[in-house]
């Protein structure tokens, strides 16, 4: 049994979604809500599970003993190498260094500084306001997306690395919703709004939007 602890609204959890979708994995999903009842990845029994309260986490009960694995990029690779054939990293050194740099750039440069837990925390040290994290969000976003336009302009075919989906798609997607939930037009970014596009006519990509989520509120 693979049992996926998440958040609907979470990019992290968002990718290994996508991720879960194209293997066509079951899996039990467990909600872990960040905001109600003060976060309850701040709960005792989630953190004897991740002590860094942060979701997702896997627990894979499949086909080794128990394991638990917390990051959403080490997931994705451990069930792309154990159920996938490991197409989503590429098929060469050069190709993996690209991919893996080009989704270091989207889950380590963009998605921390509009993390969660780091937008609660400038409301607590510099008392900003809704407006206002939404605004720093939006700076960084923007900042980030000028520099992987360019670079996808460069890699991309149908998808973000030549034809064949990767896992730069699959962190891309849920950087993009949160993109459109604080008010970042992708008109400037033409080679990214086309992938979006074809990313999700994807069932794998739909299914995996966070309304469809059975704890989405």
């Amino acid at each position: 049994m693979l049992i996926l602890h998440g958040y609907w609204r979470s990019s992290a959890a968002y990718r290994v979604r996508i991720v879960l979708n194209l293997l066509d994995l079951t899996h039990e999903h467990r909600s872990v809500h960040l905001v109600k009842n003060g976060g309850e990845q701040h709960s005792d029994d989630y953190d004897a599970l991740n002590p860094s309260h942060l979701v997702p986490t896997l627990e894979d009960k499949t086909k080794y003993h128990p394991v638990i694995i917390s990051q959403s990029m080490a997931i994705i690779e451990y069930l792309d190498e154990v159920f996938g054939d490991s197409c989503l990293i590429g098929r060469t050194a050069v190709e993996r260094a690209q991919i893996r740099a080009l989704a270091q750039d989207i889950c380590c440069d963009i998605h921390p500084l509009n993390n969660l837990r780091v937008v609660q925390h400038l409301g607590d040290i510099a008392s900003f306001e809704a407006a206002e994290k939404a605004q720093w969000m939006r700076h960084w976003m923007t900042i980030g997306f000028d520099a992987l336009e360019q670079k996808l302009s460069q890699s991309a075919g149908t998808y973000c690395v030549g034809n064949e989906l990767s896992l730069v798609d699959v962190c891309l997607i849920p950087q993009l919703y949160n993109a459109h939930r604080f008010g970042v037009s992708l008109a400037q970014y033409p080679t990214i709004a086309a992938i979006e596009k074809r990313c999700l006519a994807l069932p794998a990509f739909a299914d995996a939007v966070p309304e469809k989520q059975a704890d989405a509120s």
